[in-house]
């Protein structure tokens, strides 16, 4: 099998990919402290992340239909040269000075939209710059990346911090997105010319494309309800840990243990085919139902911290395998846009975990939204197995090649 960075434009797209995600890492820590420095308000810093994540959730599905109409390669470029302009205004902001609130908020909510516009653009791209037997490689490849900066993150975010600044973090990001436009546009990116339509016509086709396929949509609501479940974990893991389960080490070592096991499942990913790649992959995704019982039951530290391992490799497993997947049955004119709904569905449950989860617990105590999401967790993702097109989806070895249809742009 050809491995996908024998291929110039994938190792230039991987590279790209690594720098944005580096840089990324560190920004949660440099926000936080800009924003408390400013306010010394949590509620301040709740009203920037979500002048980010709104307009990133609006302009989703707009990117996955700009990314299909216009290729995904110059709308990669140009949301890289959009966040970059964000992330180096915010950075000229905090280093001239004490900003108002809002221009923080303004610039986040320019790089939230820009992101939104980006996250479509990614499968397109990978399925232009690799051949098609070289997908599975490439999407665990880019899974890897992913855990590796969810594992370095933390080290990177204090050592930028602490020793340059907030100021200079953002700085650094934005340079790293400079750089990702950059080599993306030295990339040749394989695309199917596709026929336009209106801007409703295209968004109803890529949902017609989700909504007749039982194995998209179901498995659509269950990686939702994962996400959900997700965010009430890290709403009130944290404390748990500090106050029950040893301390502030105790959650620090088991966010570490998390990335370790994406890391080791996005590596299986890449090594192991199962026939019935969505059914595995949820089946997988139910995993996280066990951190969740082992937190409410206040299971000691040896035992939590691996079960979170385990739940996070099937994380890790699942992501280059869905990809894959999709990218191997949806066609590649309608690819962005069927993204972009499984982006806007991912990201528009976590709000609620983070609202609902602290809301339960202070009426009922952590055990009872702990156990709520555990059972949610699991009976979405163990039922996606009821649809029909979970169970018949196989996949055989790839051998085909791109066609004539497919140009380099």
């Amino acid at each position: 099998m050809t491995h996908p960075l024998g291929s110039r434009d994938f190792r230039l797209l991987f590279t790209a990919r690594a720098l944005s995600l580096t840089g990324d890492a560190a920004i949660p820590a440099a926000l936080a402290l800009a924003v408390l420095r400013i306010s010394e308000s949590g509620s301040a810093l709740g009203i920037v992340l979500a002048s980010a994540l709104l307009p990133r959730l609006v302009a989703l599905p707009l990117g996955g239909v700009l990314a299909d109409r216009r290729g995904a390669r110059p709308i990669a470029i140009g949301t890289d040269a959009l966040a970059f302009a964000a992330q180096l205004c915010t950075a000229l902001l905090l280093l001239g000075g004490h900003p108002a609130l809002w221009q923080l908020a303004a610039m986040q909510a320019v790089g939230g939209a820009a992101s939104g516009l980006a996250l479509p653009t990614l499968s397109p791209m990978v399925v232009g710059t690799v051949p098609v037997e070289a997908l599975p490689r490439a999407n665990a490849l880019l899974g890897t990346v992913a855990g590796a900066t969810r594992l370095l993150g933390p080290a990177v975010a204090g050592t930028f911090v602490l020793t340059v600044g907030p100021g200079w973090t953002f700085m650094l990001d934005a340079a790293s997105f400079g750089a990702s436009a950059i080599l993306i546009s030295c990339a040749r990116v394989r695309r199917r010319q596709v026929t336009t339509h209106s801007l409703r016509a295209d968004l109803k086709q890529g949902w017609t494309e989700v909504r007749s396929r039982d194995w998209y949509w179901t498995s659509l609501i269950a990686h939702a309800m994962w996400n959900g479940a997700q965010s009430a974990m890290l709403t009130l893991a944290p404390l748990i840990a500090v106050e029950r389960l040893g301390g502030e080490t105790v959650w620090i070592i088991t966010t570490e243990a998390g990335a370790v096991g994406l890391v080791i499942g996005s590596l299986m990913a890449g090594r192991f085919r199962p026939r019935r790649p969505v059914a595995v992959a949820n089946v997988g995704l139910a995993a996280y139902a066990i951190p969740l019982v082992a937190l409410a039951f206040y299971a000691p530290a040896p035992v939590f911290i691996p079960c979170y391992c385990l739940a996070l490799a099937g994380l890790g497993f699942l992501n280059p395998t869905w990809e894959t997947t999709v990218q191997a049955v949806i066609p590649t004119e309608s690819l962005a846009r069927v993204s972009s709904y499984d982006w806007l569905l991912s990201l528009a449950a976590a709000p609620l975990g983070y609202s609902l989860a602290p809301w339960a617990a202070s009426i009922w105590g952590p055990r009872a939204p702990l156990l709520v999401a555990a059972v949610i967790v699991a009976t979405a993702c163990l039922g996606t197995l009821a649809a029909p097109g979970v169970r018949r989806l196989t996949l055989e070895a790839p051998t085909s090649t791109p066609t004539k249809e497919h140009q380099p742009v």
